[in-house]
């Protein structure tokens, strides 16, 4: 029989619809799995698997009575949501102790869409406190470990997202990315995500609520065990919905329209800072390249030096932009007592998790500083204007995950991950797909970058990157992978 939880989302539906196997049947399979995984790994931190299966039954039901062509997309199919992204009846704390027993009235729009297109949730996932670090942990719903090796990171903000769809228990899911928390997880666990176009998909329904120009830097997308299901996805969830100020709208591209040919992919084999990229990465990167060349593409290393001042930039790009401060976040709208809760954390007192307070003193530390501020954003400008035309409207570019493959659990893991944030502040779409695994059997990786709402080139390289070089590998049995 057929490997159910190896299939794309759109595969799924596709048999579904076309009677091979059932909804409930999809459904229950799932389930099990997420029962199999999820005491080793904590990523899904609420279920909704009775819920389910009534969804999966009255899927069939309608599956049953209509011709297939009338069906929406993705109906029967499960999928999983971040927990800081509103699902009616199900939590959305963030990780927060001040929200821990809140539950959604209402879904986010994000989860509107995909429940009338058919898809059906089978849970929350688990996410930093706040959503501000690239490791998942909190004091609500404690830590979550990677799909491949429970000693090590699942990565962050949305590392829930990536351990469970890694751990091949749910066919894709939906996270957030202010600063990579949509890639790291999906690197971390071997699986692909998609960071949009800033702007592109409204975050409507979310906690934190961003205001302002950061709208546009938070962005909503897809993580996928399969590149297939990030386009479909992406046409789902995109498009302004009239509440979120900073939706723009789009003309998304065909990703199977894309001639590689006429590809023009620019490799970027580090940022210039210290410590390097390990061999393991560049190699991998490389075997990226060579893939697109030999479906013509002309290929060519570049190096960007003002790369170097990438964790300045967005950083700085963030206190310009304004809106809510993190301050007013954790202190519900009063200024936190920083060094009080400092003390009170050593003490293991207070109710907050370290990583929102150390990103707190960043943030004052920058309001503090507002001519360093304002010269990162000169440098932020430059660096877009060049990249713009670098990229044009036929260039992609092959650029480091990480530093190294998910690193251990530990207060330095996040330094691992600072190849990110600078495309959330220039608002740029990138791909995060899987390049098989280390020897130490650990997800390889590489992000591909694309300019301003040309989605669809990030996605047809991740196509041929997956076809050439296998894409997600599924966890050993011994880590829980079942068959």
């Amino acid at each position: 029989m057929t490997n159910l939880l190896q299939l794309s989302g759109i595969e799924l539906a596709r048999r579904i619809r076309e009677g091979d196997v059932s909804s409930t049947e999809v459904v229950e399979r799932h389930i099990e799995q997420i029962a199999r995984v999820n005491g080793r790994i904590n990523a899904v931190v609420r279920d909704r698997f009775e819920q389910a299966r009534v969804e999966a039954k009255e899927a069939d039901e309608r599956i049953r009575a209509r011709d297939p062509a009338e069906l929406p997309p993705l109906l029967g199919v499960p999928c999983t949501i971040k927990e800081s992204i509103a699902v009616v009846g199900m939590p959305n704390s963030s990780g927060m102790v001040s929200r821990a027993g809140l539950i959604a009235s209402e879904d986010a729009t994000v989860v509107a869409r995909l429940r009338s297109a058919g898809a059906i949730p089978l849970g929350v996932t688990n996410v930093p406190e706040l959503t501000v670090w690239a490791a998942t942990f909190n004091r609500v719903y404690g830590r979550t470990n990677n799909a491949y090796d429970s000693r090590r990171v699942a990565g962050g903000s949305s590392g829930g997202e990536g351990a469970i769809v890694g751990s091949g228990a749910s066919p894709f899911g939906i996270g957030t990315d202010v600063g990579g928390s949509i890639r790291a997880p999906a690197f971390c666990n071997g699986v692909f995500g998609h960071k949009p176009s800033g702007g592109l998909v409204p975050g409507t329904g979310q906690y934190p609520q961003y205001e302002g120009l950061v709208l546009r830097f938070n962005t909503t997308g897809p993580l996928a065990r399969r590149a297939g299901d990030l386009m479909p996805l992406l046409r789902i969830i995109a498009g302004p919905d009239g509440r979120d100020e900073g939706c723009l709208p789009y003309e998304l591209g065909d990703p199977d329209r894309v001639d590689l040919a006429s590809l023009r992919v620019l490799v970027i084999e580090d940022d210039g800072r210290r410590p390097r990229v390990t061999p393991e990465l560049r190699h991998a990167q490389q075997r990226a390249a060579y893939a697109l060349a030999r479906r013509g593409a002309s290929v060519e290393p570049i190096s960007l030096p003002d790369l170097k001042h990438s964790l300045s930039i967005a950083g700085a790009a963030i206190v310009e932009a304004g809106g809510t401060s993190l301050d007013e976040t954790l202190g519900g709208g009063e200024r936190t007592r920083l060094g009080r809760e400092i003390a009170r954390l050593a003490l293991r007192r207070s109710p907050y998790s370290y990583p929102p307070l150390f990103m707190l003193a960043l943030e004052r530390l920058g309001r503090a500083r507002p001519r360093w501020v304002r010269r990162q954003a000169e440098r932020g400008a430059a660096l877009r204007a060049q990249l713009d035309d670098l990229l044009g409207e036929d260039g992609v570019i092959l650029y480091p995950s990480g530093r190294s493959v998910a690193p251990r659990h530990g207060p330095t893991a996040p330094l691992n991950f600072r190849f990110f944030g600078i495309f959330n502040a220039l608002e740029l779409p990138v791909t995060q797909v899987p390049l098989g695994l280390s020897a130490e059997g650990l997800p390889l990786g590489v992000q591909v970058v694309a300019g301003r709402g040309r989605d669809h080139l990030t996605i047809a390289a991740a196509l041929e990157l997956e076809r050439a070089l296998g894409g997600w590998l599924p966890p050993n049995r011994e880590s829980g992978s079942g068959s």
